[in-house]
């Protein structure tokens, strides 16, 4: 899907943010399998369906889990946090807009990504998903524009928080409410797990 973006052409490009550490699940949230399959290519084959290519964002330590073919990013460890790997990918690929998401996300699917996708607002650093209860952007939840992330850097030069949602609060954003904000529960610990299972279990 390439998206016009003045005279130029802007490519869509899909990351899956999977290089975090997972302490409190106990275990790498990107290999739980909730659809038969470890849960980071779950969401790259999604993110493969909408976009020109996808991205798994990875740590160094991780490359050799990842199966040959599979695209991907390895953190640069020059920021903090999220940042860490949603900016290697912006210095691998500056010229393109970022669809992020994060691997734990056991309940996005196709029609929220697509939903997000079509509100998409080129004019803004961002277009990101927010819940109805908190109305703040989810920023690993997004679709970030290059000019976006150039203005993140410039924002970490000075910043004393290197928090992406932070960021964004402060700056140009389009939000974007899901039809079903469950779409965007994060599963970070057993309980969580568990939480998602039950849910899968009544679709």
């Amino acid at each position: 899907m390439k998206i016009q973006d003045g005279n130029s052409q802007v490519k869509l490009y899909g990351l899956v943010l999977s290089g975090g550490k997972s302490t409190r699940m106990g275990q790498d949230k990107g290999v739980i399998e909730y659809h038969g399959l470890p849960q980071r290519m779950h969401v790259y084959n999604l993110l493969s369906k909408v976009c020109d290519k996808t991205f798994l964002s990875i740590r160094k330590e991780q490359e050799s889990e990842i199966s040959e073919g599979i695209p991907t990013v390895i953190d640069r460890d020059e920021y903090k946090g999220p940042f860490n790997g949603l900016l290697s990918a912006n210095y691998a690929y500056p010229k393109v807009a970022w669809l992020v998401l994060a691997c734990d996300l056991p309940l996005i699917d196709l029609k929220a990504i697509n939903q997000l996708i079509t509100a998409r607002d080129k004019g803004k650093n961002a277009t990101a998903f927010a819940t109805r209860k908190s109305g703040l952007p989810e920023p690993l939840a997004a679709i970030w524009e290059p000019h976006g992330l150039a203005n993140a850097i410039d924002y970490l030069k000075q910043a004393t928080s290197s928090c992406p949602r932070k960021f964004l609060i402060n700056s140009a954003v389009k939000l974007v409410f899901p039809k079903d904000d469950t779409v965007l529960m994060n599963a970070n610990s057993e309980e969580d797990y568990r939480e998602v299972l039950s849910k899968l279990e009544s679709i």
